[in-house]
């Protein structure tokens, strides 16, 4: 055709060759031939998410307030330090409330959580109990009766799903079980708890992508010589990250500490050089830690040793750097010793000044006052830095009786709880030798 209909202008019309319909273009194009979602505004009205106590305060508080419904929370763990002991101890205050819970484990017989029920008092506590592996004939069971409130499945590293060729424990079987567990969660309502297992390095077995499906990431923590257990919450979907939970083991169980600083604090008649007490911040919870120090005079020509337990190693080599050349201290021919009382891990950057009180002290052999705290966070300038929620940190101290803090400039204080404000570590070495 040389002439437009439309318009009768001349050669104005051009040919375009339409696209080649092949098998393999029609099989994979994807905008057509599903079903529409339904699309909500953000500022929708909804109503917020039920929780369920757990009969424990301090797991209540680890997971932002209890359980919520539908959701998947992992717990992670060293071997032997309590979680098998924890979630038996909630599901049975659970059951005794008046929920339905269900406990199937793939590592214990029946009997055998029975008699760590009885240990525990609990033997009589209404809990469903199963020792099961296979993932279907869990998820038989419960779609096709009665639907608990609340499932604990110990642990996913012992679940298999035959729908995969491998043995329980791999990589693929952890994520297929997951992935169908966590799905009959979301669709039936019910909460649901895996218990997981820990690498050599701490970290949760099996594939990075268990820790994103689920809802919230529990750890576990502490020595196994030691009497408290740390729960804190690294991912939380309904809550705040970086809550902790504290417990202490004992013959029946595991017990709640509702006031976990006075646990890791030492009690002394006399002042000590180096030792100074930290308001560290777990979460939303202020934690009073004692930090101690020790530094050992060597001879001429020895290698001086440092070593650390409950703190960072590489931040004491740039806090020793920094107290050299900005305040005049040296540390070469002194061995540094640097403890965290009470086996708690601190990671606190504010620190920093705590454990550069406890260094100067212990180097001076000048003691810090035993109603004195310090906290902040030390620059490579020397400068002393704000810390993030002081009065927290400040309130708590005064809550424990403690009267004074080395804090940065322009920290306020609470109460009766006076501030004593150090600009840089010149101004904090001034301060604890008497020269300010």
């Amino acid at each position: 055709m040389g002439q437009c209909a439309d318009c009768g202008a001349w050669n104005s019309l051009s040919q375009e060759a339409a696209p080649a319909a092949t098998p393999f273009a029609q099989k994979h194009d994807l905008k057509s031939g599903g079903n529409r979602i339904a699309l909500a505004p953000l500022d929708s009205a909804v109503s917020l998410p039920e929780r369920m106590g757990t009969g424990f305060a301090e797991l209540d508080r680890a997971l932002g307030g209890g359980l919520v419904k539908g959701s998947a929370i992992l717990i992670g763990g060293d071997p032997g330090i309590g979680k098998s002991t924890l979630l038996l101890q909630a599901v049975g205050r659970m059951a005794v409330r008046g929920a339905s819970v269900a406990y199937v484990s793939g590592e214990e017989s029946a009997d055998q959580v029975r008699l760590r029920a009885r240990r525990l008092g609990l033997g009589t506590a209404p809990v469903m109990l199963a020792a099961a592996t296979s993932v279907r004939d869990i998820l038989t069971t419960f779609s096709s009766g009665h639907t608990p409130d609340l499932l604990v499945i110990d642990s996913i590293q012992t679940m298999h799903s035959d729908q995969l060729e491998g043995a329980p424990g791999t990589v693929s079987q952890v994520r297929a079980s997951a992935l169908e567990l966590i799905g009959w969660a979301k669709q039936s309502g019910a909460s649901l708890l895996l218990v997981g297992h820990v690498t050599k390095d701490g970290q949760i077995a099996g594939p990075r992508v268990l820790e994103h499906m689920v809802d919230a990431v529990l750890y576990f923590e502490g020595d196994r010589n030691h009497q408290y257990r740390l729960l804190r919450a690294v991912k939380n979907r309904f809550g705040g990250t970086d809550e902790i939970g504290v417990f202490a083991m004992e013959a029946d169980g595991l017990a709640e500490v509702p006031n976990p600083s006075s646990l890791f604090l030492t009690s002394r008649d006399t002042p000590v050089p180096g030792a100074v007490v930290f308001p560290a911040l777990e979460g939303t919870r202020p934690l009073l830690v004692e930090l101690q120090a020790l530094t050992v005079k060597l001879p001429s020509g020895a290698t001086p040793r440092r070593a650390v337990v409950g703190w960072d190693s590489g931040r004491l080599a740039m806090l020793l750097a920094v107290l050299e050349a900005r305040a005049g201290l040296s540390f070469a021919s002194h061995e540094v010793y640097l403890n965290a009382a009470g086996g708690i891990r601190v990671a606190d950057p504010a620190a920093d000044l705590a454990v550069a009180a406890a260094l100067i002290s212990a180097m001076t052999d000048t003691p810090v006052s035993p109603g004195t705290v310090a906290f902040g966070e030390i620059a490579l300038s020397g400068e002393v830095r704000p810390a993030a929620h002081a009065g927290l940190r400040l309130k708590e101290a005064e809550k424990l009786g403690f009267t004074s803090a080395l804090t940065p400039a322009d920290t306020s204080g609470v109460g009766r709880l006076g501030t004593l404000a150090c600009r840089s570590v010149g101004a904090l070495v001034d301060r604890l030798t008497g020269r300010a």
